[in-house]
């Protein structure tokens, strides 16, 4: 019983902790996040060689010893198969080990992007660390989310694309559409092919176009702070402002200066 406490005091530590080594840990997870959508990519340029299937396995034991130890040390065990990063987990699992049987959903291990969502956690500590990301929470937030929107709607024109379309043959084909799309660009050289491919192609002008403006909006605009004004309930405001642009009230906003 006393090893069962400690293994779990330990765990709890590690994943929730504010200590140096709990700090390297998540950092570790969220490069390990990063080198396994690195490595999806990356294998979109080669056949099913064996090494490759060697990295999928040791990336599945990964995964699965981050779900148990997760689950383990939840509050609430129930609520723990509520959370989407355990389906995304679990989604990505399956796609690994029996990839034969659902070849055409492989697609699904794109899912395993929207973990990157869960570096705000990381962003955090960073913000009470360093100033930069304090004053850049917003953009930087937005550039992560810009990332994951890239990636999942990359992986699902290259995956759906694949085998019908002679224009996209990896990964950086199906990137180059999408960007180019997205941006407004399109040089029209690749095009998606079919009913399927059409309609991808729609909802990515329709909706895609819309977000990545966005997206693209937040990240490059002046930074701004947030601080709500008694009068008038202005919530942004320029990082040294003294007054409320707004109404003119005196605001009391903290702030380490301009750097």
């Amino acid at each position: 019983m006393a090893k069962d406490f400690s293994l779990k005091s330990l765990l709890i530590s590690l994943y929730h902790g504010a200590r140096r080594r709990s700090r390297i840990f998540r950092n570790g997870l969220l490069i390990f996040d990063i080198s396994t959508i690195l490595f999806f990519i990356i294998s979109t340029f080669f056949e099913d060689f064996w090494w490759i299937r060697g990295i999928e396995y040791v990336v599945t034991l990964v995964i699965v010893l981050d779900l148990v130890a997760r689950f383990y040390i939840s509050p609430n065990r129930l609520n723990f198969f509520g959370q989407l990063t355990t389906w995304t987990d679990l989604i990505v699992v399956v796609t690994l080990l029996i990839p034969a049987l659902i070849e055409n959903f492989t697609f699904l291990r794109v899912l395993r992007a929207l973990r990157l969502l869960r570096t705000y956690h990381t962003l955090a500590e960073l913000r009470s660390r360093y100033a930069f990301f304090k004053r850049n929470e917003e953009i930087v937030q937005s550039v992560v989310n810009l990332g994951v929107f890239i990636f999942i709607v990359t992986a699902l024109v290259y995956v759906l694309q694949l085998r019908t379309n002679p224009q996209i043959n990896n990964y950086i084909d199906a990137l180059y559409f999408t960007v180019t799309t997205l941006t407004t660009t399109g040089f029209g050289d690749i095009t998606l092919q079919g009913s399927s491919g059409r309609l991808i192609a729609v909802l990515i002008m329709i909706i895609g176009v819309a977000l990545f403006l966005r997206l693209i909006q937040t990240i490059f605009r002046p930074a701004k702070v947030r601080f709500k004004c008694r009068q008038c309930g202005l919530t942004r405001h320029e990082m040294d402002a003294v007054h409320c642009k707004h109404c003119g009230e005196v605001l009391n906003i903290e702030t380490e200066g301009m750097v």
